[in-house]
């Protein structure tokens, strides 16, 4: 049974930093492309960064040169950084396969940027 579990969200100011994490299992790890998608009230969910089993990354542009995402294979995990955040970045943060997601998805992590 694949088991998503997000962690690492909370409330901040414009210009300040958080690290998300997310913890996974029932999947051979080191094998999955990982991504993080985010959801804001009222929008359509949308992919925000994904990360190959060769540790390539990919960003969507609004993100760029702010977030970071990077995995650790020996503790099934996959993590964003994320600096610099903005307003714009608020929204619930969930961890999944960038395309082929599974469809056992975690109660995501929230986020919330204040200006």
């Amino acid at each position: 049974q694949v088991q998503l579990v997000e962690s690492g969200g909370g409330p901040v100011q414009a210009g300040e930093s958080l690290r998300l994490s997310c913890v996974a299992s029932g999947i051979v790890f080191r094998l999955n492309a990982m991504a993080w998608h985010r959801q804001a009230p009222g929008k359509e969910r949308e992919l925000v960064a994904s990360i190959t089993p060769g540790s390539r990354t990919n960003y969507v542009d609004s993100v760029k040169g702010r977030f970071t995402i990077s995995r650790d294979n020996a503790k099934n995990t996959v993590y964003l950084q994320m600096n610099s955040l903005k307003p714009e970045d608020t929204a619930v943060y969930y961890c999944n396969r960038p395309y082929e997601t599974y469809i056992n998805w975690g109660q995501g992590t929230q986020v919330t940027v204040s200006s």
